[in-house]
C-alpha cells in the first residue's frame, strides 16, 4: 500500500512539481509532490467524478473527503465561488498542497482540515498552521469524494460513516469507486449503514468506475 493512503507525515522527499490541469472546463496551475495520491496528474477516477457529478449549488458547505492535492476541492471552489469548501485528509503534505493550490488559483473559500486515522478532525491546537479544525456540528450540502479504497474495508467504512451522516437534509454525496474494487457491494452496505433517512444508488458508470449517489431525504 502506498504511503499516501495512511501516512500523516509522508517519509518521501517533498519534491514539488507544477502541472497545468483542466477541472470541469476551468484551467488551473497546481503543485503536486511525492507521498500524495496521484502525484503526476488528475487520476482517472477523479476525472470521471468531475465529468459526471451534477452542478453543485451556488453556496453552502461542501466537503472534499480525502482531498489529496486538491483537484476536487478546487473544482468545487471554482464552480461555486460563494460556497465554503472543506478539504479533509490525513496527509499533512496533501493538505499543504491543497491550501497552496487554492490560494494560487484565487480560491480563498477552501478550508483544509487534518484528521487522524479514525477520520476524526484534530483539535485546533494540533492542526498544521495551514489548517483549521472543522466545527463539530458542521454539516454539508454537498460531498464529493474519490475515497481511498485501498486502506481496507474496515478503515473505509469508518471514514465514510464519519462524514456521510453529516449530509444536510436534501444534501447529496457523490463517490467514485472502481467496479473491480467493490463499488457494487459498497452500495447496499451504505444503504443499510446509513439507515432509512438516506437513499443510496448508482448515479453513473464510466471507464471502469461507478459514481455512487447518497442522498439525505427529508
Amino acid at each position: 500500500m502506498a504511503e499516501q493512503y495512511f501516512a500523516a507525515d509522508p517519509a518521501s522527499k517533498d519534491v514539488r512539481r507544477t502541472l497545468e490541469v483542466t477541472l470541469r472546463g476551468r484551467d488551473a496551475h497546481v503543485q503536486v509532490s511525492n507521498g500524495v495520491f496521484s502525484a503526476s496528474r488528475v487520476d482517472l477516477g477523479t476525472s470521471v467524478l468531475l465529468k459526471h457529478a451534477p452542478e453543485p449549488p451556488a453556496e453552502g458547505d461542501f466537503l472534499d473527503l480525502g482531498c489529496g492535492w486538491g483537484p476536487i476541492a478546487l473544482s468545487l471552489a471554482l464552480e461555486s465561488t460563494e460556497a465554503r469548501i472543506w478539504a479533509v485528509d490525513v496527509n499533512e503534505r496533501a493538505l499543504d498542497l491543497t491550501r497552496a493550490n487554492a490560494l494560487a488559483n484565487g480560491c480563498a473559500n477552501v478550508h483544509t482540515v487534518q484528521v487522524d486515522e479514525s477520520s476524526t478532525p484534530l483539535p485546533a491546537t494540533d492542526q498544521p498552521k495551514f489548517c483549521e479544525s472543522a466545527p463539530t456540528d458542521l454539516t454539508f450540502d454537498v460531498i464529493w469524494s474519490n475515497p481511498p479504497i485501498r486502506i481496507g474495508k474496515e478503515a473505509l467504512h469508518t471514514l465514510l460513516m464519519a462524514w456521510l451522516p453529516r449530509l444536510k437534509p436534501n444534501g447529496a454525496a457523490y463517490l467514485v469507486v472502481q467496479k473491480n474494487l467493490g463499488s457494487d457491494s459498497l452500495i447496499p452496505w451504505l444503504d443499510e449503514a446509513l439507515g432509512e433517512d438516506f437513499t443510496v444508488g448508482k448515479y453513473a458508470s464510466s471507464k471502469g468506475f461507478r459514481i455512487i449517489e447518497v442522498r439525505h431525504e427529508i
